[in-house]
């Protein structure tokens, strides 16, 4: 925070939002897109610095130090933002990533430790082993408890209360630091119109019959989002469910061959990442997220203001919107027979009505009520 933060306590505070990388069709990417937006209309300055950030308007900070290697990368990136920063004036510096140099952290990826945790329980023991003493995962680790403990830091924005609660538990975080603001969604792109508009086109175009019940996974990294157990979901479900796996992993292949080896290829459709996810929304009836740990995806948000019911684990905090047999199921993420049992359970009756409950229920999550939660936090922390 500069030294002449007060004068950000008007209507116009001045913020800088880092964020490294640009992916158009990541959910953190849409996020800060849309807070932009938010924000800006709210009032609020702000600029983007990052390293790589196509097309924006000019008012980013564009910084990509020569480095090899994504350990490299992330150092000399993290080196030369708070490098920049000391030499520009803002009122509140926000992050995305894991600097110390921030007033304000968004955990949007949740904490890492726990991250390896539940990854650890579909490793072999030298896979675990290998990553916890990995240099780039003891960079990561060591980067996330020096931003948690940071003098400097004054309030981390947590997007559900399960990483709240990790935060608190793995760095001691002082709990007035820990700030609750959940993700917003758009329900006026994302509703259950979609369906009148757009299944039947992208069912033919997907060669997915119109009566096949059609389970949906979004989400790039897919060993960290669950498509194995999404594919094993699908082959023990007795009622045979479509699937559609939006996302991309540079092993996708392997989940492709996954598919193949369970017999149920003829009946998955890997499409990718995608810009927009609307047509597969539309093209579904249920959101199947099998994630071994995800704080709060932005995916599940859209697929519930899109009217499907969810299924999802209980390390993902979207699990914290759903009311069991009312918009949707949460199991283990190793529960494949669960998974498989929910969707069995989805009749066209009981999805549709589930479908209507999930949109209900993430009905107040508009990016105007984001955008002014962010705002009085911001307020709050110049006046203090």
């Amino acid at each position: 925070m500069s030294a002449d933060a007060g004068r950000g306590a008007g209507l116009a505070p001045r913020i800088a939002l880092v964020r490294s990388r640009y992916d158009p069709s990541g959910g953190a990417e849409r996020f800060v897109q849309g807070a932009v937006a938010a924000l800006k209309s709210q009032g609020a300055s702000l600029t983007i610095v990052t390293r790589s950030w196509p097309d924006h308007d000019g008012s980013a900070i564009v910084l990509d130090p020569f480095h090899v290697g994504s350990l490299w990368r992330d150092v000399g990136f993290a080196r030369a933002v708070c490098a920049e920063l000391a030499r520009r004036r803002f009122d509140l510096v926000q992050s995305h990533e894991r600097i110390a140099c921030c007033d304000v952290y968004r955990a949007g990826d949740g904490v890492h430790a726990e991250w390896l945790a539940q990854r650890a329980r579909v490793q072999a023991p030298l896979a675990a082993l290998a990553a916890r003493m990995s240099p780039h995962h003891r960079h990561v680790l060591a980067a996330e408890r020096a931003l948690f403990t940071s003098a400097r830091l004054a309030a981390v924005i947590c997007n559900s209360e399960m990483v709240m609660r990790e935060i608190r538990e793995h760095f001691a975080t002082p709990g007035d630091k820990l700030v609750l603001i959940r993700n917003a969604v758009d329900s006026t792109r994302f509703h259950p119109g979609l369906r009148a508009e757009m299944r039947a086109a992208v069912r033919q175009q997907l060669g997915i019959p119109g009566e096949a019940g059609v389970a949906l996974h979004v989400g790039s990294g897919f060993e960290r989002k669950g498509v194995a157990a999404f594919l094993d979901s699908l082959a023990r479900a007795q009622s045979k469910p479509w699937g559609i796996v939006a996302g991309k992993d540079k092993r996708a292949a392997r989940y492709v061959a996954r598919a193949r080896s369970l017999g149920i290829a003829d009946r998955v459709r890997f499409v990718g990442a995608v810009s927009d996810v609307r047509p597969y929304l539309a093209a579904a009836d249920t959101f199947l997220l099998a994630t071994l740990y995800d704080p709060f995806p932005n995916a599940a948000l859209e697929a519930m203001a899109s009217g499907l019911p969810i299924v999802t684990t209980t390390h993902c905090g979207a699990a914290e919107m759903v009311v069991e047999g009312v918009n949707g199921f949460v199991r283990d993420a190793l529960d494949v027979s669960g998974f498989a049992a929910a969707l069995d359970g989805l009749d066209p009756a009981s999805a549709a009505r589930m479908g209507l409950a999930a949109r209900e229920s993430v009905a107040g999550f508009t990016p105007e009520s984001m955008a002014a939660e962010y705002l009085a936090l911001y307020r709050r922390l110049l006046h203090r």
